[in-house]
């Protein structure tokens, strides 16, 4: 990996580089086909639901198809960003992100039992999506700049002011997407620095935050019950209806289409428990199918950061590879009560325009610093 002068110094680069290196075109794939898979499977996941509901059958998925093809035009223009400019302007991509969770207190509306999203009208937005990508960049920024202060507790709580605040901000109302943020931070500053134990500290710090957290809401502590108790549990039928799902789909599932647990059995089938309509219909194959396509993307991602032209690029590369594998493990050990129950949506697939949008960004991340690479036989 090459020194970070580059990116500490100005420089007369373009704005836009679309004409620039050459384009990761297995990054792109792997996405797109997750993205579709995820269609298709919300489609099967949600048919009955939005019948039910008075809608045609295909009405959760059309939506969720617009929002991805919105999302992928995001992912082109953000690719297309030359990677430095991110390094300058972190500060106010954080800020902004910032901002925009703390306007939910004032805006939000509820869904769900919680107040997460503001309605813009076309669309609702769960502003703390975007604060995942914006972690990404402003850590890479600071670890990258700022690399001596990583080794002092005191030193790396001033550079983490900024995203603790968001992830403050967050936790109120949804702490696993506030855990997600926070283990972002934490991968990137344990590669980052020479000195691990200030970040071990933060982290068990963040631990204790979260007891706290979990012991101030009732609702928080039944998830934990439901986890440890799921049958006797008063909370524990989620958790049981996707372990039936997962259960019946057998090694080659009941054939695409043909879930029951999605016909009112499953809440959330199409959203953070379509994994379990992927392995009731799909089977063990199905999902680990899905699960071998995410591993080939992190690898990717890997690839990406490893060559990476500087520590800021790498840094911010590691940062959604980061997110993606964390968010993918929680999902999965969710609805196979591996984990306690939390509302993470499995990336690429899960229902959700913010969550979607957010994804396709930390991807125009990834292929913006790719363009940079030299290409290989």
């Amino acid at each position: 990996m090459s020194s970070n002068t580059d990116t500490n110094k100005k420089q007369k680069a373009s704005f836009f580089h679309f004409d620039e290196g050459f384009f990761d075109y297995q990054t792109l794939f792997i996405s797109v086909v997750l993205v579709l898979f995820g269609i298709m499977m919300i489609y099967s996941a949600s048919s009955y639901r939005a019948v039910m509901e008075g809608n045609p059958d295909y009405f959760y998925a059309k939506k969720q198809a617009l929002i991805a093809a919105g999302s992928i035009l995001a992912m082109f223009l953000v690719s297309g960003v030359n990677y430095k400019k991110y390094y300058y302007f972190a500060v106010y991509i954080i800020g902004i992100a910032i901002i925009l969770c703390g306007c939910v207190f004032v805006l939000g509306i509820a869904s769900h039992g919680a107040v997460r999203w503001i309605n813009l009208g076309f669309v609702k937005l769960q502003p703390s999506e975007l604060l995942k990508p914006a972690i990404a960049v402003y850590i890479a920024k600071v670890c990258s700049s700022h690399a001596k202060w990583l080794n002092d507790f005191k030193s790396l709580s001033k550079l983490m002011i900024l995203p603790l605040i968001g992830i403050g901000i967050v936790a109120t109302e949804n702490l696993s997407t506030a855990i997600v943020c926070f283990m972002i931070i934490v991968v990137v500053v344990f590669v980052a620095a020479d000195n691990v134990r200030p970040i071990i500290l933060w982290f068990l710090l963040a631990v204790v935050a979260g007891i706290v957290l979990i012991s101030a809401e009732g609702y928080r502590g039944g998830r934990i019950d439901a986890w440890l108790n799921p049958e006797t549990s008063d909370n524990g039928y989620q958790t049981m209806q996707s372990l039936y799902a997962i259960g019946s789909g057998g090694l080659f599932g009941k054939g695409l289409g043909n879930s029951i647990q999605k016909t009112g059995f499953l809440p959330e089938s199409h959203n953070d428990m379509i994994f379990s309509i992927i392995c009731e219909e799909l089977g063990l194959f199905g999902g680990l199918g899905i699960i071998a396509l995410f591993v080939m993307l992190l690898f990717r991602i890997k690839y990406v950061a490893t060559n990476s032209p500087n520590k800021f690029a790498s840094y911010m590369v590691i940062g959604v590879m980061a997110q993606i594998a964390v968010q993918l493990i929680i999902n999965v050990g969710v609805v196979t009560n591996t984990l306690p129950p939390t509302g993470v949506t499995l990336p690429f697939i899960s229902y959700g325009g913010s969550s979607i949008l957010a994804m396709m960004i930390e991807i125009g991340l990834v292929l913006s610093v790719s363009r940079q690479l030299e290409p290989y036989e």
